[in-house]
């Protein structure tokens, strides 16, 4: 028997913790941890799994903070810092120690340190990165951060900005990846230097790779695909939200994308919004600029292929999370429904191919939630 802790955030006063058990197919909520106002996205620590952190969704200042994650999923607060901008929607640590804060209501980004040997406290000279919109729209949604670089997708100004550390130790902004106009490039991921972006106006998902200098040009796109289900209601409107690559293992060795459809219309389908499951086929692994690269670009050109569809009977799928191959918790999907359905748990089978996302349980709660598979909690 194996059973796992989950945690969800949202638009409440509280982090929900979760007992998952694998063996019953059983979610089960075991505490609603007190937090500041909506804690609408969190984040483990990469390499300690019992350090948390969240934001404070807020207005006109948002907050960062960070947690203890005890026996049980039972959560203590240990600091709260100013994000220093509206509404930060995003967290995540860097390789560095510091913690992001998207500020989706400001044209910057929060990027705070942490105290040398306690990544629990956070020090109180917040440096903010502010984007050059010359007063245009700016709405900051994630950071990820790759090979020195972080990225930041911004739905507003259909940019991904590519953030690099000076010489002063200070993060700024080097360069863009001009995304379509008006598609609202929301989350992204990266896999062998392609940038794959899931855009929240069009619903669509691309591919192409990075150039090599942060003020190049975007490159063309590889592979670019619709990922919004067929025959949808009349009166549908769909936003995607969240995109996630698995990492290949033994039990699942291809890596495959998963993307949420959010369906924000006036008309809802009966069976809920979608998972979309895709396989990025040909061009991954090959550089165009080597003789093999363009050999196997002519031989195949990239695309998506899509596996399935796979109705999970939740009501906008704002937040998406994998368990961790290295305690077999890749085995499972945990979705959060942000207008209704509670959060799901789903299992990958075949692979997790075709119609291979099953639904195991769900538990419903109030508010809008952003979930996270956060560790194997125990094996007996």
């Amino acid at each position: 028997m194996v059973k796992y802790t989950i945690l969800a955030g949202g638009f409440t006063q509280f982090i929900a913790s979760y007992l998952f058990d694998s063996s019953s197919n059983t979610l089960t909520l075991v505490k609603q941890n007190p937090t500041g106002e909506n804690p609408s996205w969190i984040a483990s620590h990469p390499k300690n799994t019992s350090i948390l952190y969240a934001v404070n969704e807020k207005s006109p200042i948002g907050n960062l903070q960070s947690f203890i994650v005890g026996a049980g999923g039972g959560l203590t607060l240990v600091d709260t810092v100013s994000s220093d901008g509206d509404s930060p929607t995003y967290t995540a640590m860097l390789s560095s120690g510091e913690i992001t804060g998207m500020n989706y209501g400001s044209p910057n980004c929060a990027i705070v340190p942490t105290l040398p040997g306690d990544p629990l406290r956070f020090k109180k000279d917040t440096t903010n990165v502010e984007f050059p919109v010359n007063g245009g729209p700016s709405n900051p949604h994630m950071s990820l951060e790759y090979k020195g670089e972080v990225f930041v997708p911004d739905l507003g100004a259909d940019k991904i900005w590519r953030l690099k550390k000076g010489s002063n130790g200070q993060f700024s902004v080097q360069g863009h990846i001009k995304a379509e106009s008006g598609s609202g490039p929301r989350h992204i991921a990266i896999s062998d230097n392609v940038l794959f972006t899931i855009t929240e106006k069009t619903s669509t998902l691309t591919a192409q790779r990075i150039p090599q200098q942060p003020d190049c040009p975007a490159l063309p796109l590889l592979a670019s695909a619709s990922i919004v289900p067929p025959n949808p209601p009349t009166g549908s409107k769909f936003a995607a939200a969240e995109i996630l690559i698995s990492t290949p293992s033994n039990k699942f060795p291809t890596p495959l994308i998963y993307v949420s459809n959010r369906n924000i219309g006036t008309a809802k389908d009966p069976r809920g919004d979608t998972i979309a499951i895709y396989e990025f086929q040909g061009g991954i692994n090959s550089d165009p600029s080597t003789q093999e690269g363009k050999r196997m670009v002519r031989r195949a050109a990239p695309k998506f292929k899509l596996l399935a569809q796979v109705y999970t009977g939740l009501t906008q799928i704002r937040s998406m999370s994998l368990g961790r191959a290295v305690d077999g918790g890749d085995e499972f999907l945990i979705a959060g429904g942000n207008a209704a359905g509670g959060v799901a748990v789903f299992k990958r089978v075949n692979g997790g191919r075709a119609s291979s996302l099953w639904h195991a349980t769900r538990s419903y709660r109030a508010g809008r939630v952003s979930c996270l598979f956060k560790y194997l909690y125990f094996r007996v």
